[in-house]
């Protein structure tokens, strides 16, 4: 069956192409119950495909959890049953009606399919793909270890998933269920798992990242995948009264509470900082108290003794109060393949201290930020670093200016504007570009159509 076509009302001397209404299937394995990145870049994709004038279809887990568009016009969900995985905030389809929903896509296919990660509902957008012969888009915005460590003990299914897909054989996910599958062991695991996640982004049309650092890391397990870098957006957050602190600097932290975001490292080192500065506050805003019981003893004792303050999950609708308290944002994380709480702290004029040197989108290190190596003495020395700075008031309001600066380049709208016209490009057969200086030459032909854009290079000091 032809996928849906109908022509939407758009403004004279568009294109024939343009005047074709799409359907974007959305796939994605994590939306919801908890909060994250992730989730939120997909809702803000779906709200400007909307706006475009295409259809929406997600297929995610079933799981509550933030859902603003749920009963747009335009838009449908399916949500398969799912499973939650312990002590991760996150629930994840393991296969159960697969089978039914396969057919129910492959029969009236959307007209561009977009995975958002590649667990079991990721994997069953490629199977969409390849059985409808539809345009497929890979987004990774995932840190590869963390993938290996979260999904790792789905290797056999996924594995022969894999299989079924590439060759082009007509088995069910509840025939792959019934398999009898030889469990690895976990290191093992996460190497497969890893060669899998390579041969899927290969075989993507193209494979789109939020970074320079994602993308060098898919083009280091899988060279031949076709990447773009297009930056997740995000806009400020509305501007409200900040929330009141004492009378010494504030440092700030946003984001998943969790022991790959680093947070045992930040509590070492603001312990640091206190000797130095001991009316210093550390303010860390995420649900800590579902956090593993080690961690959450170490911020209970850093909330007693040491100057932490721990407010909780906090509605996003309100988090501009808490940017708007702190008077530098701490990074501690080096899994992260963007960080739009960075951006989100940017577009509030904070200045950064992170270990992170790849994440760069709104990060200027001796302009808006300082860099620290990831342990304890380094990170406090630039946290020390960044709070004598902030005394100048010169120094302090170019480095808010930066920050703003580099965080208007990054909207929802300029991101989604560029996904919209990558589906049209993909849906009507035109050439899509890649990132340049990312990929090196093997031989192989080129994208169909290709073309380049420069790679982003935020401005000098001297530019600015």
């Amino acid at each position: 069956m032809a996928p849906e076509t109908e022509d939407a009302a758009v403004p004279p001397g568009t294109t024939d192409v343009a005047r074709k209404q799409l359907t974007i299937a959305e796939f994605t394995d994590n939306y919801g119950p908890a909060h994250s990145g992730l989730l939120y870049a997909v809702q803000f994709l779906e709200e400007q495909v909307l706006a475009a004038g295409h259809k929406l279809l997600l297929v995610a887990p079933d799981a509550k959890g933030p859902n603003p568009w749920a009963g747009q016009p335009g838009r449908r969900e399916i949500r398969l049953p799912s499973v939650p995985i312990p002590g991760m905030q996150i629930r994840l389809a393991m296969g159960q009606d697969f089978d039914y929903r396969l057919a129910q896509m492959v029969a009236n296919p959307p007209d561009v399919i977009h995975v958002h990660g590649l667990g079991g509902v990721g994997l069953l957008g490629m199977w969409v793909a390849q059985r409808t012969n539809r345009p497929l888009i890979v987004t990774w915005h995932t840190d590869f270890e963390a993938y290996a460590q979260h999904y790792w003990n789905m290797v056999p299914l996924l594995n022969a998933a894999y299989k079924v897909y590439s060759m082009h054989l007509e088995k069910s996910w509840a025939q792959l269920r019934k398999m009898k599958f030889t469990r690895p062991r976990r290191g093992r695991a996460q190497v497969e798992l890893l060669t899998l996640a390579a041969n899927m982004l290969t075989d993507a049309d193209l494979v789109t990242t939020p970074s320079d650092k994602t993308a060098k890391r898919v083009l280091e397990i899988a060279p031949d995948a076709k990447v773009r870098v297009v930056p997740n957006g995000t806009d400020a957050l509305p501007e409200l009264p900040p929330i009141p602190k004492g009378k010494g600097p504030r440092l700030l932290y946003v984001g998943r509470i969790s022991m790959e975001k680093g947070i045992p490292l930040m509590l070492d080192a603001f312990e640091l900082v206190r000797d130095q500065i001991p009316n210093a506050e550390l303010m860390i805003v995420g649900e800590w108290r579902t956090t593993p019981p080690k961690l959450r003893r170490q911020l209970q004792r850093a909330a007693r003794f040491g100057g932490v303050k721990l407010p909780g999950q906090v509605p996003r609708e309100t988090l501009g109060a808490y940017y708007a308290s702190g008077d530098a944002f701490v990074f501690a994380s080096l899994t992260d393949t963007q960080a739009l709480v960075l951006h989100e702290a940017a577009h509030a004029g904070l200045p950064f201290v992170s270990v992170d040197h790849e994440l760069r989108l709104v990060v200027d290190p001796g302009v808006n930020a300082i860099l620290a190596r990831p342990n304890s003495v380094s990170l406090a020395g630039a946290m020390i670093s960044m709070l004598n700075a902030l005394q100048d008031p010169v120094w302090a309001a170019r480095a808010r200016a930066r920050s703003r600066e580099m965080a208007a380049q990054w909207t929802i709208e300029h991101q989604s504007q560029e996904f919209v016209k990558i589906y049209e490009d993909l849906a009507a057969g035109r050439p899509v570009a890649l990132t340049e200086g990312l990929h090196p030459d093997h031989g192989r032909p080129p994208f169909p159509g290709r073309t380049v854009t420069a790679p982003y290079a935020p401005p000098s000091a001297s530019e600015v």
